[in-house]
């Protein structure tokens, strides 16, 4: 599972701790001071709009890469992959044109490079 966090040193290495004892944990790495990481998530958007709205959305999810993968006349669910913060701005540039839900999964990371986490 990739948990991610923010805090002190301190807070971080607790957390580390407390995941190190939960069973069957093989090892607990955190990627933001051993490697460099990339970091993506998924998420899907629904919004509504007719008209002007419509061809808005329709727009900006273009500028932003993402998918439909539902739509209806009333409707769209757009599918967009990124940084998280990718998806903060796509779904605060909706809000206002429509936006009905949002689904995310959270973020998965892995290491660069050849070596494995």
């Amino acid at each position: 599972i990739t948990i991610v966090t923010s805090g002190t040193p301190e807070i971080i290495e607790q957390i580390r701790h407390q995941l190190e004892r939960l069973v069957p944990i093989h090892a607990v790495k955190d990627l933001t001071l051993t490697v460099r990481a990339i970091e993506r998530e998924l998420a899907m958007i629904k919004v509504r709009g007719k008209g002007e709205n419509r061809v808005e959305a329709m727009n900006l999810a273009e500028a932003f890469r993402a998918k439909v993968i539902d739509a209806t006349v009333e409707s769209f669910i757009f599918e967009l992959t990124g940084a998280p913060q990718k998806i903060d701005d796509f779904v605060a540039l909706m809000r206002p044109l429509g936006l009905v839900e949002v689904s995310r999964t959270g973020v998965a990371a892995i290491s660069r490079g050849p070596e494995p986490i």
